[in-house]
């Protein structure tokens, strides 16, 4: 027996199947879980931590604008700014939250919510700045990534004496809103068994650039050091303009420094962090919980050196400085 479908009915069969599909569509991306993205910095920070992030999620199985929506608050380095912002996530009922940029971020996040899971990165110990109880096995509803500040510090002093061996006082920059960042006290310490005097240099706005650095030529410093604070990375291109201006040979804590003209880096590789932060958050939507993932510690630090900027300062970069070197840039 042969069944005949007239035509009209087929196409009007699949003409609904058809506007089915688009609304099926619609409705999973609305379905999808939001990620709120909590930063004390601004979106014009290096796109590659970001992009990293993204990375990271797509690692755990999620990809934005298919399986998971990302709703950016940015604080443009204006941490009073950061209450608001993690009050908007909350209200806009995120499932996660991401906080990058520093403690701040994370500190707000923790205390608009006990219940929605947060995962930080940071530069400090997560201990001392009162985030988790356990590195281990986190309480509460917190886990993330420590950038591991403490291995920094010190060996940012050694590479900075190897470079430049007659250096009897190094300025150290710092954002004195930022306690928990630990680079002054850990270079105090470092320098002082080392018989080296420390001048610290305080800036904590945009405008407060040029006075820090007359102090410096005043004291007649011979070297600094850029605490590992993301207010400065936002502001890295005037640092490096005025390091090169006065020719104080200068170490920082971020590759994007070096790449921007800095003399020489060292710390950990950031977009590695949030990678982890962005594979972290796509397993706690899976429904790991954050007291179950422990808290990791940044083992991976890179040392960067723009050989152009050394041979502006008149610097003769020893060779086995230079074989050590991660990246040389020339």
């Amino acid at each position: 027996m042969t069944v005949t479908i007239g035509r009209r009915t087929f196409i009007g069969g699949l003409g609904g199947s058809a506007l089915a599909w688009p609304i099926a569509a619609r409705a999973q991306r609305a379905a999808a879980p939001v990620i709120g993205f909590l930063s004390s910095t601004s979106p014009d920070q290096p796109l590659r931590r970001v992009a990293a992030f993204r990375q990271g999620l797509g690692d755990a199985g999620y990809a934005e604008r298919e399986s998971v929506a990302i709703e950016f608050r940015w604080a443009e380095n204006q941490a009073y700014q950061l209450p608001r912002l993690a009050a908007d996530l909350i209200r806009r009922q995120v499932a996660v939250i991401a906080t990058t940029g520093g403690t701040a971020a994370t500190l707000a996040a923790k205390q608009a919510t006990s219940t929605i899971p947060i995962v930080f990165e940071i530069g400090g110990d997560p201990i001392a700045a009162g985030l988790v109880d356990n590195l281990s096995r986190p309480n509460g509803n917190l886990t993330g990534v420590s950038l591991n500040a403490a291995a920094v510090g010190p060996k940012q002093l050694d590479l900075l004496r190897e470079l430049v061996p007659k250096a009897a006082l190094v300025a150290v920059l710092v954002n004195p809103n930022n306690p928990n960042s630990g680079t002054r006290a850990r270079v105090e310490a470092a320098a002082a068994a080392a018989s080296i005097k420390t001048l610290v240099l305080n800036v904590s706005n945009e405008n407060g650039f040029d006075a820090p650095f007359t102090t410096l030529v005043r004291e007649r410093a011979d070297a600094l050091v850029i605490s590992n604070d993301p207010f400065f990375i936002n502001w890295r291109e005037k640092i490096i303009a005025l390091a090169a201006r006065h020719a104080v040979p200068t170490i920082y804590g971020f590759r994007d420094y070096a790449a921007a003209g800095g003399l020489m880096s060292y710390g950990p590789i950031i977009p590695d962090a949030y990678r982890q932060v962005g594979v972290y958050t796509g397993r706690i939507l899976k429904g790991e919980k954050p007291a179950d993932l422990p808290v990791v510690l940044s083992t991976k630090f890179e040392l960067v050196i723009n050989i152009t900027t050394a041979r502006t300062l008149g610097l003769n970069v020893p060779q086995p400085l230079l074989a050590r070197a991660d990246a040389v840039i020339e």
